[in-house]
């Protein structure tokens, strides 16, 4: 916690705020409040689990949690879990539909097994895992009456996209002005010394200073991130464009589509999603495309699975692929379950038969997502153990499945 932070804590960050030199008071500057403080700092992101697939721009706040956590601080995690029943109407043009309790349960699981990769999950007191259900439902009316009083409507109007929405008559329910004053009450339940957040989260994190004042907490600063760009280079990255970067993709497929970053986001490519200075990189654009690729596919499925990616995808194109990417799919729809593993390498196309199927596996021959098979009566159970993994036969022939 001595550790001087500015080497490490403006890295890929776009606004502190409040924002004043260390020879200002503690409470006014965040790096000497870094220095000066006896315990570790509590930095809180919340995230609400309104989906089950977590992309390479939501990992960018992760990282920011990580290097806090390595800095000696208390990542504090706060799953939405209470909130999710709203949905963030921050830059939406229309209401969000409500989840259910178990929608909102799996996703949560689903976004632990994604951000181990990145968290500390094992140093005792780095990793706080809550839940803001645990305070927001004990909320009585009063409290709730309490909150409402702290903010006019107005200021609630003046949000991104409340405002676009009441110019246009389009429907806002009074439950969604209550949402930045929830996000801002888990500030104070927390009593969160930091709060992280997309650019398009200031006006909720300003919410949790005002609510800490309120409350009698010292009000945190607020550490805002980019919002990536996708790999198309024009549009934030998202799932519904198509110009996204899943981490429960294969090492393949991730290594793919990063190997065609386009050069105008590599500077920022690499300083959000990697620790590479700049003095370590190619000159090079196109080794610099696959040093990134490299690097973001070992975080998340370790170096030997990269490298293995990288020469997988370089196989590709020498089979005169058109785009690395371009992997022929393989419906499971067509397969009935349980089905061994030599089936589908015959079914898939990669091998005329089963017989033929059985010999180049026992040849070694065969990889599934990058592993060797070496047991050919290995038998899946349903799609869901095989859909969006890659079977490949060879240097060259490879087959995605899709259910």
């Amino acid at each position: 916690m001595n550790d001087h932070p500015s080497s490490w804590l403006r890295r890929g960050i776009s606004e502190i705020f409040p924002d004043q030199p260390e020879s200002t008071s503690a409470d006014e500057s965040l790096e000497r409040r870094l220095l000066e403080s006896d315990r570790p700092l509590r930095i809180k992101l919340g995230i609400d689990p309104t989906g089950a697939e977590i992309h390479l721009g939501h990992s960018i706040p992760m990282r920011k949690l990580r290097a806090f956590q390595d800095a000696g601080h208390t990542a504090v995690l706060i799953f939405g879990d209470f909130t999710a029943r709203i949905g963030d109407p921050t830059g939406k043009s229309e209401v969000r539909k409500q989840l259910t309790d178990e929608q909102v349960a799996h996703n949560v699981k689903t976004y632990l097994d994604q951000v181990r990769p990145i968290l500390d999950f094992d140093t005792p007191g780095r990793l706080e895992i809550r839940h803001n259900s645990e305070w927001l439902s004990k909320l009585d009316l009063g409290k709730i009456l309490d909150l409402l009083s702290t903010m006019t409507t107005q200021q609630m109007l003046a949000k991104e996209g409340f405002a676009e929405r009441y110019e246009k008559s389009s429907p806002i329910y009074l439950h969604e002005f209550l949402y930045p004053l929830m996000q801002g009450y888990d500030s104070v339940a927390v009593e969160a010394d930091v709060e992280l957040g997309g650019t398009d989260q200031k006006f909720n994190i300003a919410v949790g200073r005002d609510l800490q004042r309120y409350f009698g907490v010292r009000p945190q600063f607020g550490l805002l991130v980019p919002i990536l760009l996708g790999t198309d280079g024009v549009q934030k990255m998202s799932k519904s464009l198509g110009n996204y970067v899943a981490l429960t993709e294969d090492a393949l497929t991730m290594y793919s589509k990063l190997e065609k970053t386009p050069d105008s986001l590599l500077p920022q490519y690499f300083e959000l999603l990697t620790n590479l200075s700049p003095q370590d990189l190619p000159e090079n654009p196109r080794d610099r495309q696959k040093r990134l690729a490299l690097t973001v596919v070992a975080q998340y499925h370790g170096e030997a699975a990269a490298k293995q990616a990288q020469q997988d995808a370089e196989a590709l194109v020498k089979g005169k692929t058109s785009q690395a990417d371009a992997v022929p799919e393989y419906a499971l729809s067509d397969v009935k379950f349980p089905v061994k593993i030599f089936y589908l390498v015959s079914a898939s196309g990669l091998c005329k038969s089963s017989s033929d199927a059985r010999r180049q596996i026992q040849g070694g021959a065969v990889r599934l997502n990058g592993e060797k098979v070496e047991n050919v009566d290995l038998t899946f159970e349903s799609a869901d153990e095989l859909t969006g993994k890659v079977l490949q036969l060879g240097k060259n022939k490879f087959v995605r499945f899709v259910s």
